[in-house]
This record gives structure tokens, sequence and C-alpha cells, in this order.
């Protein structure tokens, strides 16, 4: 569906986007030595929104309607941003202390904790194909390509955090 790229690709930059700013605040806990709190999480949470709203505005031209339904991704995103958060902090003070990032983890929390981020991730990206409104001619492929998506960053998830272990050793 080429006539979609653009408007995936746009959402993967927010994405990106989004993600940059959870390790910007867990760099600036980790500068004062203070952990990312709940309500680092919840400023992270409303700072979502606004680049939502930007993004909404960027592919209003899209063929694609998205109402994004806050109640039912917020608690997603909040227990994703407190994970991330907590994990990029830790990760920063191993790098910053000069340990390996093996060390500031338990054996398997690393790939647990990154497992987890990426289903909720999925969740909240099965949530948001209820919410996308396509043109009549695409709108039967919208639910069997939310699953398969799905499915895809599942599966990836596994496979990101079985390899993890490799790399970490062969690196």
């Amino acid at each position: 569906m080429p006539a979609l790229e653009p408007f995936l690709a746009a959402n993967v930059a927010k994405e990106i986007h989004k993600d940059a700013r959870v390790i910007e605040r867990a760099a600036r806990a980790q500068a004062i030595g203070a952990p990312p709190d709940e309500a680092a999480a919840r400023e992270l949470l409303a700072a979502a929104r606004d680049v939502d709203r930007a993004f909404l505005q960027r592919v209003s031209a899209f063929p694609v309607r998205l109402r994004i339904p806050y109640e039912r991704i917020e608690p997603l995103r909040l227990q994703r941003m407190r994970i991330g958060l907590e994990t990029a902090y830790r990760a920063l003070g191993a790098w910053r202390g000069g340990r390996r990032l093996r060390q500031e983890f338990a054996p398997g929390e690393l790939e647990q904790r990154l497992r987890e981020m990426l289903r909720l991730y999925a969740e909240e990206t099965l949530v948001l194909s209820d919410a996308v409104r396509l043109p009549a001619l695409l709108a039967p492929l919208r639910e069997r390509m939310a699953g398969r998506l799905r499915d895809a960053m599942l599966q990836a998830a596994a496979a990101l955090t079985r390899t993890a272990p490799a790399a970490e050793q062969n690196g």
C-alpha cells in the first residue's frame, strides 16, 4: 500500500520522538542522581499527547482518520514509559559508571523489561488500530492488518530478547 507508506513513516518518527523523550528524561534524572519518579512518567505522558497532536496535524492530508482513544491507551503507555524510564536510568548509570550493561540487571531482567515494553506497545498499537478510519475500499483490511502487525511485533520482541544475551557476550 504505497499510498500509506508516508503515513506509516511519520508514525514511526512520532514514536521515535516519544522514546527519545523518555531517554532524555532518564538522562536528566541520572545527571542529578535521582531516579525518575511517577511525576516524570506523567509529564512524559502529557508530552506524548502534544506529539500526537502535531502528528495528526502533519498527516491530515492522508486518507486515514484517527481519533486517539486516550482512555484506553494511556494506561498502557504510562506503564511502558515507567519501565522505559527506569530501564534507561539504570542503563545510563551503568554506562556512566564504566560497568557493563548486564551488571546493572539481574540475569534475564533486561530481556523481560524489553519484552514487556514491546508487548505494551503492541497492545497500544492494536487499540489504535480500532480507531483508524480508512477509505471504504481499505476498511476490511484494517482488522486483519492490525492483528498481523501485533503478531509481528510480538515475534520481533521475542526474537530481540533472545538475541540480546548473545550479542552482549560477543560484544
